[in-house]
């Protein structure tokens, strides 16, 4: 059950975190460096890189969570 409530707070983490990475990347200063870099901000991929990397964890505890703790 632990591991199901921390599979759950790292979904919901990881989708906050790609909301705002989305929201960053739409702001004029990611713009700017987009058009002349063709990458984004370091603060802007920080939050899409972690909130996917949260994501997948939570989803993956969410589907392994209870098979892996020995009963």
């Amino acid at each position: 059950m632990p591991l199901r409530i921390i599979g759950i707070v790292l979904l919901v983490g990881g989708v906050i975190l790609l909301g705002f990475g989305l929201n960053a990347s739409d702001s004029v200063a990611d713009s700017v460096k987009e058009n002349f870099t063709g990458r984004y901000t370091d603060k802007t991929m920080t939050y899409l890189i972690g909130g996917a990397v949260a994501a997948v964890a939570g989803i993956g505890l969410l589907l392994t969570g209870r098979r892996a703790l020995p009963r």
